[in-house]
C-alpha cells in the first residue's frame, strides 16, 4: 500500500486536491485537521490536558456546552510560538495514533493508496512513513489573500503570523516528491493533482506484491531509508550554508 502524505500551508488549497483525490480517484483520505477536531472533543484525554494548561491564560477557553472555544485558543497560541508548540505536543501523539490506527484499517482492505492529509507533515516527522510526497504551495501574497478572504475574522496581522508559523515553501519543496504550484485556478489544479495519481498510482500486481512480507518490509524499509536520507542531506546541506 502506497502511503501518500499530502501537506501544504494554511489557504495553499490543499483542501481542493485533498477533496479531488477523494471524490474524482476515490482514494481514502485520512485527514488530520478532522482527528484533531475528534481528539479535542470534551472527556478526551488531549481535551482534559488543554484545558489544564491553558484554562487560567485564556478566560474564554471552555464554551457553554463544555466544547473548547478553538477561535480563542487559536488566537492566544498564534501570538506565541512557545505556546504553539506546547499544545502541538499534547494533540500531535493522539493525531498520530488515530492516523496510525485508519492506515492500518486501510491496509487490511488491501488498498492500493491511502493519503495522509497533514498541514504539518514535515514538522511532526510523519513523512517518514510516506512513500510518497505531495506538497500544495502558491505564492505568499495569493496565499495571504485567500486566509484573509476565507476567515474575515482574522486581522492582516493575525493571518501573517498564522502563515509565518508555518514551514516555508521552500523547505517543504525540498523535502517532496511533487509540488501542485496552485497559483491559478482550481481546474489547472486538478489536472495537475491527476496528472501525478496516473504516475504514483501502484499496479494491482505492485499492490499484491507488497502484502507478502518479505516484500513489503523490503518495500518499507526502502521507503523509510530513503526519506531519512533526503532529511541528512537537508540536514547537512543546512550546516555547510
Amino acid at each position: 500500500m502506497l502511503v501518500l502524505g499530502l501537506t501544504g500551508g494554511i489557504a495553499s488549497g490543499k483542501s481542493t486536491v485533498s477533496k479531488r483525490l477523494q471524490e474524482e480517484h476515490h482514494i481514502t483520505v485520512i485527514d488530520a485537521d478532522k482527528i484533531a477536531r475528534q481528539i479535542v472533543e470534551p472527556g478526551r484525554p488531549a481535551y482534559k490536558q488543554i484545558v489544564r494548561y491553558f484554562g487560567d491564560k485564556i478566560p474564554d477557553l471552555v464554551l457553554p456546552d463544555g466544547s473548547l472555544n478553538r477561535a480563542a485558543l487559536g488566537a492566544y497560541v498564534f501570538q506565541d510560538k512557545n505556546e504553539l508548540q506546547v499544545l502541538n505536543k499534547i494533540t500531535h501523539g493522539q493525531v498520530r495514533k488515530e492516523m496510525l490506527w485508519l492506515m492500518l484499517c486501510s491496509w487490511l482492505k488491501l488498498e492500493s493508496v491511502v493519503v495522509l492529509d497533514v498541514p504539518l507533515l514535515f514538522e511532526a516527522g510523519m513523512d517518514i512513513i510516506c512513500g510518497t510526497i505531495i506538497s500544495v504551495v502558491c505564492e505568499p501574497k495569493i496565499q495571504l489573500e485567500r486566509l484573509m478572504e476565507r476567515n474575515p475574522e482574522l486581522s492582516r496581522a493575525e493571518c501573517e503570523k498564522r502563515i509565518s508559523s508555518q514551514m516555508s515553501n521552500d523547505a517543504k519543496i525540498k523535502r517532496s516528491d511533487y509540488v501542485l504550484d496552485n497559483n491559478s485556478s482550481v481546474e489547472e489544479l486538478n489536472q495537475k493533482v491527476d496528472s501525478v495519481i496516473r504516475k504514483v498510482q501502484p499496479s494491482v500486481w505492485l499492490t499484491l506484491a507488497e502484502y507478502v512480507p518479505f516484500i513489503g518490509a523490503f518495500f518499507a524499509i526502502g521507503s523509510v531509508a530513503r526519506r531519512w536520507w533526503t532529511h541528512y542531506q537537508i540536514g547537512r546541506q543546512a550546516k555547510n550554508e
